[in-house]
């Protein structure tokens, strides 16, 4: 594995600027996660340090080595895409062999066996190696897909969204999985992702990007306790954190024009609070339920007991317990 740096990297289409002087290091072994709605920027990132697509100005470096004006097949690197994109008259085998027959890397049969299988047990994808990638599942199809790309052992694994085509439960598994594998590889990845879930439990660091700039680059506790702006603030929780005028609670900085209420930043009772609200929705969740809320016609979303005995009508009131404060540019201001 290797460090990568991209040194404030630019690229524009037309008049579409995809990616805005970004400057971020991904460590040895690290796991970096960019994490934004589509159109932010990601994949183009991926695309930049892939050779995929060539940057208007910057630099990417691997290991050290200016890799800029390389071609893909000179950078090391291993992509895995949003698609399985998998060779459908091939098996198991012979998709996560094909890399390693190239002839800029041919191997000893030996030797690829061996990798085949060691990566195959990895994934529990083993007993599927003689089968054709048609008589696949989904879920062993994307297996098979990150395979091929760990067979390799790149500096850096690039991974595009690589588990958004798989269902629920699925994708739940296939997160440890993945992330048990970075783990026991020691492997470096930067991943791709809109899914905040995927973001805050497998990588080390979060990357928030939007329109092409990165906003704000921490740990995952980090990036949610501690957002620059309201957009960084909007991207991580569930239910997604509450924006409220300031003005509707006593005590905000005279700076602050929003005020960023999370579920933990609010406590209900039934009376004794700072405001009064309106319960519109009950969504009962099994461990727990979301409640919707009218604060002064502006809509709350919080969490509640799995066994609240609030209903649609109830008047409960709220009290704030150390908020984030935002400015009218949507900027962190401090408490």
């Amino acid at each position: 594995m290797a460090e990568v740096e991209i040194g404030a990297v630019s690229k524009a289409f037309g008049k579409t600027q995809a990616v805005v002087d970004l400057s971020l290091t991904i460590g040895d072994g690290e796991f970096v996660a960019l994490l934004g709605p589509t159109g932010a920027g990601k994949t183009t990132t991926l695309r930049l340090v892939a050779g995929l697509e060539a940057p208007d100005s910057g630099s990417v470096r691997i290991d050290g080595r200016d890799v800029t004006s390389d071609a893909p097949a000179d950078r090391d690197v291993a992509f895995v895409f949003q698609q399985y994109s998998l060779y459908p008259h091939l098996t198991v085998f012979e998709n996560m062999a094909f890399a390693l027959r190239a002839p800029t890397r041919r191997l000893p049969e030996a030797e690829i066996r061996a990798k085949v299988g060691q990566v195959a047990r990895l994934l529990h994808i083993e007993a599927k190696l003689h089968s054709k990638a048609t008589q696949l599942s989904g879920g062993q199809m994307q297996r098979v897909a990150i395979g091929r790309a760990l067979v390799r052992s790149p500096s850096i694994y690039l991974m595009d969204e690589p588990l958004s085509s798989l269902d629920a439960k699925l994708r739940g598994e296939m997160r440890l999985e993945l992330k048990r594998i970075q783990i026991d590889l020691g492997a470096t990845i930067l991943y791709v992702t809109h899914d905040q879930t995927e973001a805050m439990t497998m990588a080390s660091r979060i990357g928030v990007m939007e329109a092409g700039r990165l906003m704000q680059i921490g740990t995952p506790r980090e990036i949610y306790e501690n957002p620059v702006n309201s957009y960084v603030a909007a991207r991580l929780g569930q239910p997604m954190i509450n924006l409220l005028p300031a003005g509707l609670f006593a005590g905000a900085p005279s700076s602050a024009k929003t005020i960023g209420a999370r579920t933990e930043h609010l406590a209900i009772t039934r009376n004794g609070g700072d405001v009064s609200a309106t319960v519109t929705r009950v969504e009962h969740l099994g461990d727990q339920s979301h409640l919707h809320l009218d604060l002064g016609g502006q809509p709350v979303v919080t969490l509640a007991e799995s066994e609240t005995t609030l209903d649609v009508g109830d008047v409960v009131s709220l009290r704030l317990n150390k908020p984030l404060f935002f400015d009218a540019a949507g900027r962190r201001v401090a408490a």
